[in-house]
């Protein structure tokens, strides 16, 4: 999961959390505002209706007692009830006024259509005894803002997350920008172009300090590659003058202990191999471009095939498919080949068997010999530089451990692979390269003894 993704998902998170418990106190909130509202106009017309009775008692003041008797009959239809008196005559409290502290009671009732209403009870005392006075508001506005608010929230939450994420996705993005260009730039620079540099952005911040720091890097990279590069050069310089010079002598040599001389021109020979293989090996590791031209593997193969090699009596049978093109240098080319040769040679019973055949668009390049074979377990050592088993430790005429080692590295340049492959007897190995183009029609195989 990226950067970008994990933020804009913690950003989304962070603010769905707040926006709930920030919904659940709205909804506690309004829903106690409207409620205490709703009560506070039950009990305020219950109050109304009390004030009213006050007021029509004191103007019945004198009146006959059928006449108030009748005006408190008329209230009671009001929302008004009368009791009678009990024991003697009405306490001496004025007109109106309520029975004592504690005498509100609130109730929720059904009323007309379904709807509920918070019902407001209050004694009053008047001059014909106690009278209960209801006092009534409808929950009908109370319920109507709570289905407003819920009806806002329920969109706007999920569309103001939504907002959220888009806006911090796009952020973000913005932000990791200038890592996205760096890292394509990191990614496009070789040995040899190790003088480019990432973009450094203008601001001043950690994605500014880490471009100012991938480039300095690259400056002490480029300092020591060069200082390697130098290093090389001056290497196959002070080598390869001074063997070449021996060798000469050598073989200019008289006759009088020869065969001194021939064992001193191997140790020659051998010095002369080991430091070209590791001349070439720090070239591949620099990277350097492959000066590809087209050319046909299968004549490539079957030239280095025809090389004089030590031991002769080996047999080297062909079997190849002509007129496949591929893209590479001639040159490294057929150093891997020859070393995949001079490996099948060197450890082979009495034959080795060449095959190039195509598949699926790649050219197939099969070695096989029939010798003591690799173990599973060192199907990937020998690749490894210096690497050599322990049959071939006992009986090796010559082999340092580097031919593998600098095959692979020549057919990962041009884009090949390079690998064992598990068979019952002798060892078989085998190089894949893309093809550029291959002709399918007249192809015939090829066999050669050797």
């Amino acid at each position: 999961m990226g950067v970008r993704l994990r933020a804009t998902l913690a950003a989304t998170l962070a603010l769905a959390v707040a926006l709930g418990l920030a919904s659940v106190a709205l909804f506690a909130a309004l829903d106690a505002s409207v409620t205490n509202s709703t009560k506070t106009a039950a009990i305020q017309n219950a109050d109304d209706k009390a004030a009213l009775l006050g007021g029509l008692q004191g103007a019945g003041q004198g009146s006959g007692k059928q006449g108030a008797g009748q005006q408190g009959s008329g209230l009671g239809g009001n929302g008004l009830q009368g009791n009678g008196l009990q024991g003697g005559g009405p306490p001496q409290l004025p007109p109106g006024a309520a029975a004592g502290p504690g005498s509100v009671r609130l109730n929720v009732v059904d009323g007309a259509g379904g709807t509920q209403l918070v019902e407001a009870s209050k004694t009053v005392i008047t001059e014909k005894g106690l009278v209960q006075v209801k006092g009534q508001a409808s929950m009908a506005p109370a319920r109507a803002a709570m289905n407003t608010l819920t009806g806002l929230l329920i969109p706007g939450v999920p569309a103001l997350l939504a907002l959220v994420a888009l806006f911090t996705w796009l952020a973000v993005g913005r932000a990791l920008r200038p890592v996205a260009a760096i890292q394509a730039k990191v990614a496009d620079i070789t040995a040899h172009g190790l003088h480019e540099r990432v973009p450094e952005p203008d601001t001043r911040d950690e994605i500014g300090a880490l471009a100012r720091t991938v480039n300095a890097t690259l400056d002490r990279l480029q300092t020591a590659v060069g200082a390697h590069r130098q290093f090389v050069a001056d290497a196959a310089h002070e080598l390869r003058s001074p063997m070449t010079i021996l060798r000469t002598r050598l073989e200019l040599a008289g006759t009088a202990d020869r065969q001194l001389v021939d064992g001193a021109l191997d140790d020659v020979r051998r010095l002369q191999s080991l430091t070209a293989d590791l001349l070439l090996l720090a070239r591949l590791d620099a990277g350097e471009p492959v000066r590809a031209t087209e050319l046909d593997l299968a004549q490539l193969v079957a030239e280095e095939a025809d090389r004089r090699r030590p031991r002769p009596e080996i047999r080297i049978r062909l079997r190849l498919t002509p007129d496949l093109l591929v893209d590479g240098s001639p040159e490294r080319l057929r150093r891997l080949v020859g070393n995949l040769l001079d490996n099948a040679v060197r450890h082979a019973a009495g034959t080795v068997a060449v095959t190039l055949a195509e598949e699926d668009g790649h050219a197939l390049l099969d070695v096989a010999d029939d010798g003591p074979g690799i173990p599973a377990e060192h199907h990937d050592t020998v690749f490894d530089r210096f690497t050599r088993l322990d049959h071939a430790r006992a009986r090796d005429s010559g082999g340092s451990g580097l031919g593998l080692p600098i095959a692979r590295d020549i057919a990962r340049a041009h884009r090949a692979s390079l690998r064992v492959v598990p068979g019952e007897s002798g060892a078989r190995l085998r190089a894949v390269f893309p093809l550029r183009c291959a002709v399918r029609g007249g192809r015939q195989a090829a066999g050669k003894g050797g």
